[in-house]
């Protein structure tokens, strides 16, 4: 008996998309965010050939948060974040101060950074094999998939509300003394502190040490 075997043709192929964000405050000087940006390179460059067999295409965003506006618009939390289709890729929030220069608010204090858990150990830096593993759950769980239409409401964390209220500062026209000199203060501290009228003498100039309240 002859046998024969008919090829059916092949349908067309759809691209997906895969979207990751790189959100960061310095990716100049800070060495986590230059390390994050690193190891998201190598990540990409290792899973290459699974998304190009898979159909998928990366579309990839690097996004410097530099104005209180637009971490609010983007719902930023710490720096650096790496979000894939929308969804951060770490499962927890650790922070704490990196040392760069860039990572300081207006009154010289050092800014929480992001420090990233894979595996029970915490880097400063996030693992190559920690943003793999994210990516590729992304793929194999449905890569399409939206970000859900009722996200959590956001409130920008007061580590960052400190980090560009100096950046403000720093950057615009010149304040009145006792403007640039609450600024090193929380809104309850400048309640409390002393009366308005006394600001310069109980708070005194903005220095890298901060201010008189503290």
């Amino acid at each position: 008996m002859r046998v024969e075997t008919i090829a059916a043709a092949s349908a067309p192929r759809t691209t997906e998309k895969l979207r990751i964000d790189l959100l960061f405050l310095d990716l100049t000087t800070c060495t986590r965010c230059r390390g994050t940006d690193r190891s998201l390179g190598a990540a990409l460059t290792q899973v290459a050939d699974v998304l190009r067999a898979a159909g998928i295409d990366v579309e990839l965003n690097k996004l410097h948060v530099a104005t209180e506006a637009q971490a609010w618009e983007w719902r930023f939390v710490s720096s650096p974040t790496i979000r894939v289709n929308g969804t951060d890729i770490a499962l927890e929030l650790r922070e704490s101060s990196c040392g760069s220069e860039a990572c300081t608010d207006g009154c010289g204090d050092q800014i929480a950074c992001r420090v990233w858990v894979h595996r029970g150990q915490e880097y400063t830096e996030p693992p190559v094999e920690l943003i793999v593993d994210a990516i590729l759950r992304h793929v194999y769980g449905g890569a399409g998939e939206p970000v859900e239409e009722s996200p959590r409401p956001y409130e920008l964390p007061e580590n960052l509300r400190r980090f560009f209220a100096g950046k403000a500062t720093a950057v615009g026209p010149a304040q009145p003394t006792e403007v640039v000199a609450t600024e090193c203060c929380t809104p309850a501290e400048r309640q409390t502190c002393c009366d308005s009228s006394a600001k310069q003498e109980c708070c005194g100039d903005a220095t890298e040490q901060g201010c008189g309240c503290r």
